[in-house]
C-alpha cells in the first residue's frame, strides 16, 4: 500500500469515471465512486441535435449534490448550448465543455461559463482537425480530445489521437488536456505521457473493484 500511495502522489494524471453506462442507477453509481481515488464524475449530456444517441437531461440530476462527493466534468455534445449550458451550470460543475463542431458564437459560450466560475473547456470530436481550437486556446482552460467518436459507449480507442495531443501540447504547454474513448489499463500508457485528465467509462463501471481499476489507471 506505501508503495501505491507513492506512485499515486508522484503521478498527477487525474481520472474522470464517466457513467453513461448507469445512467439508469445513477445514485448508486455515483455512491460507490465516491468512495474511490477518482478525481472527476464525467457526465455525457447528449440531446439528440447532433448525436444518435441521447443520455441525460438536468432532471435527473436535480439533486445531485445532496450525495455527490466528487467534481463535475460535463461535456455536452448538443447544438442547443443556450439551454444545456444554463441548465448545467445550476449544478455548480467544475469543469464544462463542449463541442466546436456545431457552435456558431463559440468565444459567447466559453464567456458564459467562464463568468460562472467554471472551467471551459472546448471538445474534439474524433475526425475534427485541432486547427479549429488553436483561435480559442488563450480563451480555455481545457482541450477535450475525443479518441472515438462521440455518441457512444464501450468504442476502441483511437491511437490517431496522439499526433493532435502532441500538436496541442507544443502551441499551448500550459493548456489541460483531457483524453476521452476507449481508455482502459493498456490505452492509458499511450496518453498518459501528454495528458492531464483521461475519462473511462466501462473499464472502471464494469469492473468488479472500481478503486482498484482506477489506481491502474493512474
Amino acid at each position: 500500500m506505501m508503495i501505491m500511495f507513492c506512485l499515486l502522489k508522484k503521478n498527477k494524471l487525474k481520472v474522470s469515471v464517466s457513467i453513461l453506462k448507469e445512467k439508469d442507477n445513477i445514485k448508486k453509481v455515483i455512491e460507490k465512486i465516491n468512495n474511490t481515488n477518482a478525481d472527476y464524475i464525467h457526465l455525457d449530456i447528449m440531446d439528440g441535435s447532433i448525436t444518435e444517441n441521447k443520455s441525460f437531461s438536468i432532471s435527473d440530476f436535480k439533486d445531485i449534490n445532496e450525495y455527490n462527493k466528487k467534481l463535475l466534468d460535463i461535456h455536452i455534445m448538443s447544438s442547443n448550448l443556450d439551454k444545456q449550458i444554463n441548465d448545467f451550470i445550476k449544478i455548480n460543475p467544475s469543469i464544462i465543455s463542449f463541442q466546436i463542431e456545431n457552435c456558431d458564437d463559440i468565444k459567447k459560450y466559453i464567456d458564459l461559463i467562464k463568468s460562472n466560475n467554471i472551467k471551459v473547456g472546448l471538445a474534439l470530436d474524433l475526425n475534427t482537425d485541432i486547427s479549429s481550437v488553436i483561435p480559442f486556446l488563450d480563451y480555455i482552460d481545457l482541450v477535450l480530445i475525443m479518441s472515438v467518436k462521440i455518441g457512444y459507449s464501450s468504442q476502441k480507442f483511437d491511437n490517431r489521437i496522439i499526433s493532435k495531443i502532441k500538436k496541442i501540447r507544443k502551441i499551448k504547454k500550459d493548456i489541460i488536456i483531457e483524453v476521452d474513448g476507449g481508455i482502459n489499463n493498456q490505452t492509458v500508457k499511450i496518453v498518459k505521457k501528454y495528458t492531464d485528465i483521461v475519462v473511462s467509462g466501462s473499464y472502471i463501471i464494469d469492473s468488479e473493484d472500481y478503486n482498484e481499476s482506477i489506481l491502474l489507471l493512474k
